[in-house]
């Protein structure tokens, strides 16, 4: 998926507490704590591995084989040539843009039969975990309970520079500092990042994609989603950006695979990179939740994705353009679905008000207490309530949803910093010059753009504010809209389509070799987003003052609901820092009467096929590899051939491309999904109804062998011998 302003689609939370003596299913860890917190419990459930053959910042240890694959998944290495493992939605925006009506590498596949028909993915990649460590106490050293939010945070801020230049090495790695518990605690992670990841290999999409929107956190699954690419480093084996000298990555771990298949009960662990969850929600934000957040991403959400779809099924152009972006958004919207429904279904804000009430009893027993916890649960009720009363969520998630789905809303905003170049009075070729980076720009904005497509999804954007946002919150642009177009949004996006410099390549560029200030300030694209920008700033400015409320509250919350529960052990909220989550292989029980085995097998795959619809297509190949059972050495051992098997690890987006492996740390499968009876699982976990859906590792193993023929890469993997 297209990471374009993906920070805007990133939800605020922390995660919630876990009892000691819980099921040990539940929480993602981090690893440094794994030999204090978790590690009694794991060998309990299977583990066979060491604490030190875990984590280790001096050796060689299992988290130097899990990477952070471009911000946005987990890959891992599963050789000693660098490559690796991920999902097939995972590397599907490199593959979407090496895809082309020649190269329709989403309908066909691709693999590469050596190293130099590997594809390079300029922008796109992987950071190694070196360390982390525990800097609460630096980070807090001049923090004062009287500070405002805004003071705090410039404190904090202070330090930050200072810790990451501490581990820097001059620029030799990537630090970061991130709060945890709401801000109560701050680790420090120290990261390698290599630059030139190559595309190595993926099925077609009637393989990686099976099932499609339809399957989408669905259980039972029969999708084989993966991808392979490969890490190159410099001829001296420090990162280094794309060069044809570059060399494969000699790594310090990589995993080996595992062919003795799962068992219902077998141990299982993941490893990744979660994103956010967000667990300590309160009942206030489940409430925003149901009634605001939820129902505007599904509403405008669903009408871009209609359009989208409409133009992509009349146009293979159309529809390689916009696979990526389809398939993000829908994802996305999808899950919000399962969100509202789960939360409802699962009682979460009853569940969440009886936390609150013991917590208030707790803060209101002592005067100590309660001088610092006592207004709390009323600063949260004050601000949602506020919120509620504005329609807050309402428009912020309009806007985020509207930017993140309309390529036209984005593109102005990348271009206004060619405002300032203008303004400053260049010309000639030392103002060509600065404008280069704008050519660029807008050769990757036009490949995977349609105009009549954006022109559409802009004026639905339109319609639904005007529907659904208060009139005295629209964006001035629809006073534009009402006094020069009569209202008619239709009107307006035809026109702006058919005036403005930035909705096509040659109107780009032309007006880029003649460029004018008054010509761009008075385009209509940039008008529109500019209108809409200046909007969300302004409501944002309007509630800064509650937002430093909310979030002093959620911080003291946190920490009084830690301090309540003495004997309780609390994993901290996803937060796109590496993390272990360790379970078991197993079936669960959706509905009354209602049960799901834990494995799906090949069988399944022709059950589901329908060469009507591009959800279910079954290539010939595989078709007749499941026809025959030719299936070879990667069938099970009543020779079978297992697609994907169930666990109950904890994990949320970013997760996606994890490694799941068993007691020996031998891959075992690769996680893709949730299941859709827990999809309120980023904010409450359902022991009994979470699962984890993963691609078996000896799926891929036939895939790659089998259909692909791609014996370069099943001769550079490592086996793990059989033990059952």
């Amino acid at each position: 998926m297209k990471k374009i302003l993906f920070t805007l689609i990133l939800i605020a939370g922390i995660a919630a507490g876990l009892r000691a003596g819980n099921p040990p299913d539940e929480g993602m860890w981090l690893p440094m704590f794994v030999e204090r917190l978790n590690y009694v419990d794991m060998q309990k459930m299977g583990l066979k591995l060491t604490p030190q053959e875990i984590y280790d910042i001096n050796n060689s240890s299992l988290k130097d084989a899990i990477v952070n694959l471009g911000d946005f998944c987990t890959a891992e290495v599963v050789s000693d040539k660098g490559l690796l493992f991920t999902n097939h939605h995972c590397g599907y925006d490199a593959i979407q843009t090496h895809s082309s009506i020649e190269h329709d590498y989403l309908t066909d596949g691709f693999w590469a039969s050596s190293l130099e028909e590997e594809l390079p993915n300029e922008g796109l990649t992987v950071s190694f975990l070196v360390k982390m460590d525990d800097v609460t106490t630096r980070v807090l050293a001049d923090v004062k309970p009287e500070m405002s939010e805004s003071e705090r945070s410039a404190a904090i801020a202070k330090v930050y520079e200072v810790l990451k230049k501490e581990e820097s090495a001059d620029g030799k790695y990537d630090v970061s500092v991130k709060g945890f518990y709401n801000g109560n605690e701050y680790y420090r992670f120290v990261y390698e990042v290599y630059e030139d990841v190559r595309l190595a290999g993926a099925p077609p999409s009637a393989i990686g994609k099976f099932g499609g929107d339809t399957d989408n956190w669905m259980w039972p699954r029969h999708t084989g989603d993966f991808s392979i690419f490969r890490v190159y480093s410099g001829p001296d084996g420090k990162p280094a950006p794309y060069s044809k000298e570059n060399i494969p990555l000699k790594p310090k771990h990589f995993l080996k695979i595992s062919l003795d298949g799962v068992e219902r009960g077998d141990y299982a662990m993941i490893w990744g990179y979660p994103g956010a969850t967000d667990r300590y929600r309160t009942s206030h934000g489940i409430q925003a939740t149901i009634n605001e957040i939820d129902p505007a991403i599904i509403k405008v959400g669903g009408k871009i994705l209609e359009i989208m779809k409409s133009d992509m099924d009349k146009s293979d152009e159309v529809r390689i353009q916009y696979a990526s972006n389809y398939a993000g958004l829908a994802n996305f919207w999808k899950n919000k679905i399962g969100e509202s429904r789960g939360l409802k279904r699962l009682d979460v804000y009853e569940k969440k008000k009886g936390i609150e009430d013991k917590f208030a009893a707790w803060a209101n027993a002592d005067e100590s207490r309660k001088a610092i916890y006592g207004n709390v649960l009323q600063d949260l009720t004050d601000v949602y309530n506020t919120y509620a009363e504005s329609k807050y969520y309402t428009k912020l998630w309009y806007l985020q949803i509207s930017f993140f789905g309309s390529q036209m809303m984005q593109f102005p905003m990348q271009t206004q910093g060619m405002i300032n170049i203008l303004k400053s009075g260049q010309k000639g070729e030392e103002l060509q010059a600065s404008l280069a980076p704008f050519y660029e720009m807008g050769k990757g904005q036009f490949k995977d753009y349609n105009p009549a497509t954006e022109e559409k999804i802009v004026a639905a954007i339109l319609e639904l504010y005007r529907q659904d946002v208060p009139a005295d919150a629209l964006p001035d642009i629809f006073n534009l809209i009402d006094k020069k177009y009569k209202g008619d949004v239709n009107l307006f996006a035809k026109k702006m389509f058919e005036t403005s410099v930035l909705t096509t390549r040659e109107k780009y560029e032309a007006f880029l070799a003649k460029p004018s200030i008054k010509v761009f300030e008075n385009d209509l694209a940039y008008k529109l987003t500019n209108s809409f920008y200046s909007s969300f700033m302004t409501q944002n400015m309007s509630v800064a003052p509650l937002g430093d409320k909310l979030k002093k509250a959620q911080r003291l919350f946190v920490d009084g609901l830690r301090k309540s529960n003495p004997d309780k052990v609390y994993y901290p909220d996803a937060n796109s820092t590496m993390r272990v989550t360790f379970g078991q292989v197993l079936d669960y029980f959706p509905a009354d009467a209602v049960h799901y085995d834990y494995v799906t097998y090949t069988d399944g795959i022709l059950e589901k096929e329908d060469p009507t619809n591009e959800e279910f297509i079954v290539p010939a190949r595989l078709k007749e590899i499941i026809e025959k059972k030719d299936f070879g050495r990667w069938a099970d051992k009543n020779g079978k051939m297992v697609v994907g098997f169930l666990s109950n690890n904890d994990i949320t987006g970013g997760n996606s491309g994890s490694p799941i492996l068993n007691g020996n740390g031998d891959l075992i499968g690769l996680a893709f999904d949730g299941n859709w009876e827990a999809m309120s699982g980023d904010i409450a976990f359902e022991p009994e109804l979470q699962r984890t859906i993963n691609v078996d590792i000896r799926y891929v193993m036939l895939i790659i062998d089998k259909y692909a023929n791609a014996q370069n890469l099943i001769n550079e993997l490592k086996f793990a011998e059989k033990t059952r």
